[in-house]
């Protein structure tokens, strides 16, 4: 079920990064539909290949979007995935993380590894300047590794964002090339 034959943009010890790629449908969906209880309420990844075509589309073709998938480096099986959206380039080169385990990996410290190698990525060859983080406050693995990560807490907005039928609530995380740097 890996998918073996991509090369990572970047590696570390235990997982490498690469885009998401259109052959990927059916381990991604079967990762996903194994792991609902560990994703629900707080994001609803594509459970089907027709799901993911229509997700892997916009990430793979939409410049204000770059997804990445975090693999482990002995054997390529996704262990999650950590997408950037809304990129805005010019003054503001920032862009906003959404990421997601899959239960088989979740609590191994791969989606740290993997976080660390998607900022090092952005900062670098993407040559953006800040990273944003939008979590739900009761998301405590998101709010976890956001905080592990290095990102600073900057505020709270209240129904920020719709999900799952309602406006929800969210803290706002944000990491500079700067704070990388000297951290």
């Amino acid at each position: 079920m890996p998918h073996t034959h991509s090369r990572f943009l970047a590696e570390g010890p235990r997982v490498g990064i690469r885009h998401f790629a259109h052959e990927d449908a059916a381990e991604f969906t079967a990762r996903a539909r194994e792991s609902k209880d560990l994703h629900h309420p707080w994001l609803f990844p594509p459970t089907t290949p027709q799901a993911y075509a229509a997700y892997a589309a916009r990430l793979i073709e939409d410049p204000s979007k770059a997804g990445f998938l975090v693999c482990t480096r002995d054997d390529g099986a996704i262990a999650g995935f950590i997408n950037i959206n809304n990129i805005v380039e010019g003054g503001f080169q920032c862009g906003a993380l959404g990421y997601g385990a899959f239960a088989h990996a979740a609590g191994r410290g791969l989606m740290r590894e993997g976080l660390d190698l998607v900022v090092g990525h952005a900062f670098g060859p993407m040559r953006l300047h800040r990273l944003e983080i939008n979590v739900q406050p009761l998301n405590t693995a998101s709010v976890a590794l956001a905080r592990a990560a290095g990102f600073r807490l900057e505020g709270f907005s209240p129904k920020m964002i719709y999900i799952d039928g309602d406006w929800r609530d969210h803290e706002r995380w944000a990491l500079t090339v700067e704070m990388r740097t000297s951290g």
